[in-house]
Parts: C-alpha cells; sequence; structure tokens
C-alpha cells in the first residue's frame, strides 16, 4: 500500500479539451470570440447562483457545516494509507472486488478487461469526472468496446462529439436550439418535429435511452463518496439514470479517485447537506444510491471497483496544496469565477476546469506540463471561489502558491533575461533601499509629461504595453507621500527609513 501512494504524478490518457495542446491564454482567446458561448455561460452560472443562495440562507449554521466538511476531508488526508486499507477490507468482505490502477492507462486496461471477460461490447454509464480524467469512452472505443452516456448533458456533449464545459452540468456551454438541433442530426428514430420545449427535450432521451437501461448487462459508474467503516460507496444523482445503471446490469465497475473516502457512515450526513446546495442549489439531492458489495438475488452480482491514483499521491505530498483533494465536484466555484464564466470550461485544458481544475490539474500531472504552466494564472484572486467552496479550499492561496512553484520551475533555464526578468531586479534593487526609493520619487513630477494634457497615460511600451491595452494610469502625483510628509513636518532633510524622533513616536 505504501508503494502505491508514493507513486509520482502521472499524466492522464484523455482530456476535457478539443485543443489540450494549446495554453490557457491561447485557448481563452479563443473562447471570448463565442458571444453565444458567454451568453449560455453566463445565464446558466447566475441561475444556479441564485439558486444556491437561496437554500444556503436558509440554514443558520451553514458556515460550521463548511467547517466540519474541511475537517473530515483535512482527516482523511491525513489517514488516507489507513483508510484505504480499511475501506478495501470491508468492501471485499461483502463479495466486492478492489483493482488498484496507478495510473489512467492501468484504470483503462482494468475496466476494459472486465468488460471483455464478460464478453459484452456495449456499456451503459453513469457521469463520472474520473472516467473522463482517465479518457476511458474514447480507450474503449479502440477496444470496439461502445460506452453509452446516460445523464441528460452528458449524452447531449458525447452525441454531439463534443467535451464536457462544466463539473455539474457537462452541457452548459450549449442552449435549448442548439441540443434539439444535435438530437435531430444524431438520435435514430426521432420525431423530425421535435421542438426545443424542455420537456420534449426530455422525453426523446428517454426514449433513446430506454433501450440501453433494459438491456445493458454492464454498466461503468463513478463515485460521489466511499465510507471506510462500512465499504459502502455512493452516487447522488438528479435523473435517475445512476438508480437504473446502479440496480439493472449483471456487472457494475466503479472508478473512484482515492481522495474520495470518508471515515464513517456519520460523516456522510455533513455533505449530504453541503452538497446538493452548494451543486443544484437543491435542499436534497433527488436520488442517492449507496451499495455495499454484493446482495445475493438484488442488483448487480458482479461488482468491481478501479481505485484510481493518477497523480493524487503527488498532489498529497504538496503540504500547500493537498487540500485541492477535499473537493467534492460541486462546481460552485465554477458558479462565481468571473474568468470561468467568460470562458468556459474548454480553455483550460483538463477535465476539471474553472478555479479548482486550475489547481487540480498542476498539482495531479505537474505543473511544468505546457497545459498546466499556465492554469494558476487564469484568475483574478478575488477569493470568490474560497467563500462559496463547502469544503473551504483556499483556491486563491493554493493558485499563488503555484505561481511560485512554476516561477521557481524556470528559474535559470533561460540564456538571457526578458523584460521581466530585468524589470524584477530593477524593482529588488530599488526596494531594497530606502534612499533608492527616495531618490526614485524624486522623478515623479517628470513622469508626469508622459500623461500629456488629459493627465492620463495611455501607452507604455514593451511588456507594460499589456496594461495600457485596456485600461489607462491616472497622471502620478506631482510629490510622493514621503516629500509631503517632511515639507508639512519641516523635515526637508529627511530621508526615506528616517526613525521618528523620540516623541513622535506612537
Amino acid at each position: 500500500m505504501s508503494t502505491f501512494l508514493g507513486m509520482p504524478a502521472l499524466p492522464v490518457y484523455g482530456s476535457g479539451n478539443l485543443h489540450a495542446s494549446e495554453s490557457f491564454p491561447k485557448s481563452a482567446h479563443r473562447e471570448l470570440g463565442n458571444a453565444q458561448l458567454r451568453s449560455n455561460l453566463g445565464h446558466a452560472t447566475r441561475t444556479i447562483r441564485d439558486k444556491r443562495t437561496q437554500v444556503v440562507s436558509e440554514l443558520p449554521d451553514w458556515e460550521q457545516l463548511r467547517d466540519a466538511g474541511s475537517a473530515i476531508k483535512e482527516s482523511v488526508m491525513a489517514r488516507l494509507p489507513e483508510l484505504l486499507e480499511q475501506f478495501e477490507q470491508n468492501f471485499t468482505a461483502r463479495g466486492g472486488v478492489i483493482h488498484w490502477a496507478r495510473d489512467a492507462g492501468e484504470a483503462n486496461r482494468i475496466v476494459a478487461g472486465l468488460i471483455r471477460d464478460t464478453g459484452e461490447t456495449e456499456v451503459v454509464k453513469v457521469k463520472s469526472m474520473a472516467t473522463q480524467e482517465i479518457g476511458l469512452n474514447e480507450y474503449l472505443e479502440e477496444q470496439g468496446i461502445a460506452a453509452f452516456e446516460t445523464d441528460l448533458a452528458e449524452l447531449i456533449v458525447q452525441l454531439d462529439h463534443d467535451k464536457p464545459s462544466h463539473i455539474l452540468v457537462p452541457a452548459i456551454h450549449k442552449n435549448r436550439t442548439q441540443v434539439r438541433d444535435i438530437f435531430l442530426r444524431e438520435m435514430e428514430n426521432v420525431d423530425p418535429d421535435l421542438t426545443n420545449e424542455p420537456s420534449k427535450l426530455a422525453a426523446a432521451a428517454r426514449t433513446h435511452l430506454r433501450r440501453k437501461f433494459l438491456t445493458a448487462k454492464v454498466a461503468v459508474s463513478g463515485a460521489n463518496f466511499a465510507l471506510a467503516d462500512s465499504g459502502t460507496l455512493a452516487v447522488v444523482e438528479s435523473e435517475g439514470n445512476g438508480r437504473m445503471c446502479l440496480t439493472l446490469p449483471e456487472t457494475l465497475i466503479t472508478v473512484m479517485g482515492i481522495e474520495k473516502l470518508l471515515p464513517t457512515w456519520q460523516d456522510l450526513e455533513v455533505f449530504m447537506q453541503l452538497l446538493p446546495r452548494s451543486s443544484t442549489g437543491e435542499r436534497m439531492n433527488p436520488y442517492t444510491s449507496l451499495w455495499t458489495g454484493v446482495t445475493e438475488g438484488d442488483g448487480p452480482q458482479n461488482v468491481h471497483l478501479v481505485l484510481l491514483d493518477n497523480g493524487r499521491s503527488a498532489a498529497l505530498a504538496d503540504e500547500m496544496g493537498r487540500s485541492a483533494l477535499h473537493c467534492i465536484r460541486c462546481s460552485a466555484c465554477m458558479n462565481v469565477c468571473p474568468v470561468y464564466e467568460r470562458t468556459g470550461g474548454h480553455a483550460y485544458g483538463s477535465t476539471y476546469p474553472g478555479p479548482i481544475g486550475a489547481i487540480l490539474s498542476p498539482l495531479m500531472t505537474g505543473i511544468q506540463a505546457e497545459e498546466n504552466d499556465s492554469l494558476p494564472y487564469a484568475s483574478s484572486l478575488c477569493g470568490a471561489c474560497y467563500d462559496a467552496c463547502p469544503v473551504k479550499i483556499n483556491i486563491p492561496d493554493i493558485l499563488v502558491h503555484l505561481r511560485s512553484v512554476d516561477v521557481d520551475s524556470k528559474r535559470g533555464t533561460k540564456k538571457v533575461p526578458n523584460q521581466m526578468d530585468v524589470g524584477m531586479k530593477a524593482a529588488s534593487w530599488a526596494l531594497s533601499s530606502g534612499k533608492r526609493l527616495g531618490l526614485i520619487e524624486k522623478g515623479l513630477p517628470l513622469s508626469r509629461l508622459a500623461a500629456g494634457p488629459n493627465k492620463k497615460i495611455t501607452k507604455l511600451p514593451g511588456i507594460a504595453a499589456g496594461w495600457t491595452q485596456s485600461r489607462d494610469i491616472p497622471a502620478p502625483p506631482t510629490q510622493s507621500f514621503r516629500a509631503w510628509w517632511n515639507k508639512e513636518h519641516h523635515t526637508p532633510d529627511a530621508g526615506v527609513g528616517t526613525p521618528l524622533k523620540k516623541e513622535e513616536q506612537p
């Protein structure tokens, strides 16, 4: 067990982005040109935010619940090897089979092998971030196995040969008219007069999926929680498709990240209040399915669980960043993020978009990866994500930490210093001495000349041009604060850093 948890960060098989090789700035620039995307995202995130605000305000102990959720998750991370062993013992004692996967490739091979052993070539799937992370659908397709998504939003994305753009609402970037067009183009035997009315679209999807539910012999799922003290798995969902997949097939294969553990049944009570309110803005989740191994004559009789590392051990080893593993995939941080709302999920180049993706992907697969090194900068550090997180993950602090890791990883690799390097050296030289800073401040009146008659600096050269592309800089003051202070207090010779006289000290 200890060697498994010590695995380094490993690359994922698949990606939630159609342009995964692009950096975030380039992808974001492209997505910002999509007016329909921005409109769809703006409407959807506002709606979810408003619902969440209403149901959260009903709980007088909401902050205490957040504290409890954070404390439970922190305890799990501190005891993860022990809890994994306890869970494995209880799960296998009840007829389930555990498989350990170090990385995406190993997990995919395990799942494909289990499906082949059944002789089936089709599986139904419950919405799962872990299987998206490892690119399971694409891998199974290469192996001649068809995987059918049964969550409505996942179905929409799959039929459109697209990738999810949101953790909770994968098709958030599409509107009803776009969904209708996808159904007409991709579904068999769909009514050609199908409208974009939600109930009609849902009925068309239900008809399309019904045969799959009733004939599928194998299902693949994720898991929201795993309870160490009983070996129980839990899936929460809103449509009932999960319940169909988890009960009707003969074989059930679950893929779950090792961080999803909770120590006891009692701990689940906290998260069943936090998760639905933070994700869908509901007081209670409509469907909560729990299963403990195999029950003779009831439900799947061939039950497997693939426990996935895939870089989680690397994230756990980062003392500052490990709290990212507390994430319960509620998407609350995405719904309040001004950056995500304008770029959408595809710009992040990862299964996990938004603020949580900006820290989770670099922690799991390495800040040095080309698609990761710009993600910690995809934030204004406004802190809205931290305020919204139900388990109090301090995303802004981790973003700053990862920025420093990125800078340190590139230190000394450049043969010729760039403008930023020169600027930082100059700033270090000036700010390390009060006298030097005082001399520079005396040049403020000269810099006012660059502002012109309208007292605004509208264009700067070099790297500073990026600042003035979207904003103006007010003309500098005629004198610095210290110069003003010295003048007002008649200490013209006092330099920067001059200590106060004894009678002036507070």
